[in-house]
């Protein structure tokens, strides 16, 4: 699925990285943000570590560039054996020129995918379940009508996205009332998971269990149906509970039908259409239980490489879970460098080293966060615009550059 679907702006099917899409030219009101643009100033990175910069001058240079295809503003931290650096470019705010810092909080997206596998294995470590039980086990009659069938259904597929169970944000109806006027009128929507499920139980599967690779959030909000069934509490809870409490993820939130972002944040822009020379509206503010298990979290750049290296290095799974976790399978097999664990995915880049993450996009918010096998180089990114730039130049200038 192209990051620049409608239902891939609503949240990230997939890493932008993956996508292969190309940038959409920027918009009128997005030539001036960039036009705020710190490029070229020795302030536009921020090093906390006192490494020099030039160590990060590609990465830095690679956000501003992505700033001139459009994009408002962009913040980036990445962590190797040399210490932490931070670069921004852009503007947070175009209306104020407010610039954008590096411990702003933003909208995840679909890395809300990689916490909510991670609670499902810890539960099976546990002895809790198991990723072979059904979901028609967990959830009886949930996943039933046009072809689908949860007695048919693993776990495993869900997390792997090989279930091929209909991807509910690409429904038209859906899409209507999450973008362009419709937008304005349901964007303080409450959805439930059942809902969001049911929207999916319209559609024909994409195909038979098991047979086929595809993109769908509507396995994640199962996920998160499973964990809430097999604990007794909501997912969010756990999350808390397991992860973000244990690793002092303080940045990290899941909002549930709250539309705020907490400060410190920039504002978070969109199109709200497939259009990119269309009005560009503020969008930060938003419910977003439309997103759920699948994309509703809110976190920073700091946050999201604690969690990916502490998953990683084993300090969240035991070695068993980690290896199914990290256990692949094919997506697009014309772009073989991507592969798709459990809620996790990990890429091959140019230069030949393999980095492991996951990318995620919601209403004005495009992220993306990655780390190398042995957690030692860790990269975590965020647009605040969904129509423009492309996250794979900024990765591929900080682990190949």
């Amino acid at each position: 699925m192209s990051a620049r679907t409608v239902g891939a702006a609503l949240i990230a099917a997939v890493a932008a990285m993956a996508s292969g899409a190309a940038p959409i030219p920027p918009a009128t009101a997005d030539t001036a943000a960039g036009s705020h643009s710190r490029t070229g100033h020795p302030q536009n990175g921020h090093s906390r570590t006192g490494h020099p910069e030039t160590g990060h001058s590609q990465t830095q240079a690679a956000i501003e560039a992505a700033v001139r295809d459009g994009v408002p503003g962009v913040v980036v931290q990445t962590h190797d054996r040399r210490g932490a650096w931070s670069g921004t470019a852009g503007v947070g705010s175009p209306a104020t020129g407010r610039e954008r810092a590096p411990q702003d909080r933003y909208r995840v997206g679909s890395i809300t995918k990689t916490f909510v596998a991670t609670v499902l294995l810890q539960l099976e470590a546990e002895g809790s379940l198991s990723l072979d039980d059904t979901v028609e086990h967990w959830l009886p009659g949930v996943v039933r009508g046009q072809g689908h069938d949860g007695r048919r259904i693993t776990l495993r597929q869900l997390l792997n996205h090989t279930s091929g169970i209909y991807n509910y944000s690409d429904d038209k109806g859906f899409q209507d009332k999450l973008f362009g006027d419709g937008f304005f009128q349901h964007r303080y929507d409450t959805w439930t998971p059942r809902q969001l499920v049911a929207v999916a139980m319209g559609h024909r599967p994409d195909f038979a269990p098991g047979t086929d690779w595809n993109y769908s959030n509507t396995n994640f909000i199962l996920a998160g149906m499973v964990v809430e069934r097999a604990t007794g509490r909501p997912y969010g809870s756990e999350i808390e509970r397991r992860i973000l409490r244990p690793l002092r993820l303080h940045a990290t939130s899941l909002p549930g039908t709250d539309p705020r972002v907490p400060r410190s944040r920039s504002r978070a822009y969109s199109t709200l259409s497939e259009d990119p020379k269309a009005k560009i509206h503020d969008v930060t503010e938003f419910n977003p239980s439309a997103a759920g298990s699948a994309g509703e979290m809110i976190s920073d750049s700091a946050d999201l490489q604690r969690f990916y290296r502490t998953l990683l290095k084993g300090g969240l799974l035991p070695p068993k879970q980690l290896k199914e976790m990290t256990t692949t399978v094919r997506m697009n097999p014309q772009r073989p460098q991507y592969r798709y664990g459990l809620g996790l995915m990990q890429q091959k880049l140019s230069c030949g080293k393999d980095v492991w993450g996951h990318g995620g996009g919601i209403h004005g918010s495009t992220s993306e966060a990655v780390t190398t096998r042995d957690a030692s180089h860790s990269l975590a990114m965020n647009f605040n615009g969904d129509w423009a730039g492309d996250a794979v130049p900024v990765v591929e200038a900080e682990f190949c550059g």
